[in-house]
């Protein structure tokens, strides 16, 4: 099973620590949720239907060409998890430290996953998919839109595709000048996007898959009906629509980031980051984490190499206890 962020349960057994006493920093999830209206009881009642012009929403927000080109998926991950099945086996380019879920899921489809180079001008002539996450989580580079697709024409004259998750596009505008959703009418070429980090709405487990019909089509095939809920299709709607609230809260994320940022940099840590989380790569993170564990901060830590990933505090009390159990793991760590 692949780690994931949010396991607070687990850290609250192994340190002994009540489950409600932690700050959880081990997501990228924004802490300041998107203020759902009432959902309204047909929500519940009805099946959902496609009819509802949730995809058409979904095309106007991201940009992409018309509905045609979005699917409603329950969470990017039921995409990640069906797509591979869908392409043909070969040899898959996936950086050796991005998203979890990749490697493991096209493995199990038959296909050989290699190492992206994100710095690379053209892929090898042997690769004949490539899946990009942009901005990377958890390293936060992000790869131009130019390059992406001289990448996408590279796979595409191969008969391959070119898979961009733009998960954490969304919270700011350099992230989202380099997506490639309006470009998705083009053949081999998937984007992947969520309204779960930026809205802070990851329970509603609501994604979306933009590409060519034909591959939607399949997609649609293998993942089944009513993959996403009514109430899951009326919050998302509401955040897609709400443009003050959009606004308002990128100025909030950059802000809020930019202060993660500097509180890491003044412990001597060279972090990279987006609005949304900070990572930073240090011998110590072990040892970090588990310091930062002892006083019910918990981190999402990575092996290769030893790192860090530090989502946002949910409020001024969160800042202030988590400042001051940095500074305590940050000395006691030596």
């Amino acid at each position: 099973m692949v780690a994931h962020g949010g396991n607070l349960h687990e850290a609250a057994q192994r340190f002994g620590i009540a489950w409600d006493a932690w700050i959880d920093l081990s997501t990228g999830i924004n802490p300041h949720g998107y203020p759902v209206p009432p959902v309204p009881p047909s929500a519940w009642r009805r099946l959902p239907d496609d009819g509802d012009g949730f995809a058409a929403s979904a095309a106007r927000y991201y940009g992409a060409p018309d509905a045609q080109h979005v699917l409603p998926v329950a969470g990017s991950q039921a995409a990640i998890r069906a797509l591979p099945a869908l392409l043909p086996a070969g040899r898959v380019a996936i950086a050796p430290l991005t998203y979890g879920e990749y490697a493991p899921a096209f493995a199990q489809a038959g296909h050989t996953v290699a190492p992206l180079d994100i710095a690379c001008d053209a892929l090898p002539d042997d690769v004949i998919h490539a899946v990009i996450v942009n901005p990377n989580n958890p390293t936060a580079a992000l790869v131009e839109r130019g390059t992406l697709l001289r990448w996408h024409a590279q796979l595409a004259a191969r008969g391959g595709t070119l898979i961009v998750d733009e998960a954490f596009a969304d919270a700011y505008a350099q992230a989202r000048a380099q997506s490639l959703a309006d470009t998705v009418d083009r053949a081999g070429l998937v984007v992947l996007r969520s309204p779960g980090k930026f809205f802070g709405l990851a329970g509603a487990r609501c994604g979306f898959a933009l590409a060519q019909p034909a591959l939607l089509a399949a997609l649609r095939a293998r993942l089944g009906a009513w993959t996403v809920s009514g109430p899951a299709r009326h919050a998302v709607t509401h955040a897609f629509e709400d443009a003050a609230w959009q606004a308002s809260m990128r100025e909030r994320l950059a802000a809020e980031g930019a202060r993660l940022v500097a509180l890491l940099s003044a412990h001597g840590f060279a972090p990279q980051a987006t609005p949304l989380y900070a990572w930073i790569a240090d011998a110590r993170a072990a040892q970090l984490q588990d310091a930062l564990a002892a006083r019910a901060v918990w981190t999402r830590r990575f092996d290769a190499p030893a790192s860090l990933r530090f989502g946002l505090p949910a409020s001024e009390d969160e800042w202030q206890r988590f400042e001051t159990a940095l500074a305590q793991a940050v000395q006691a760590i030596g």
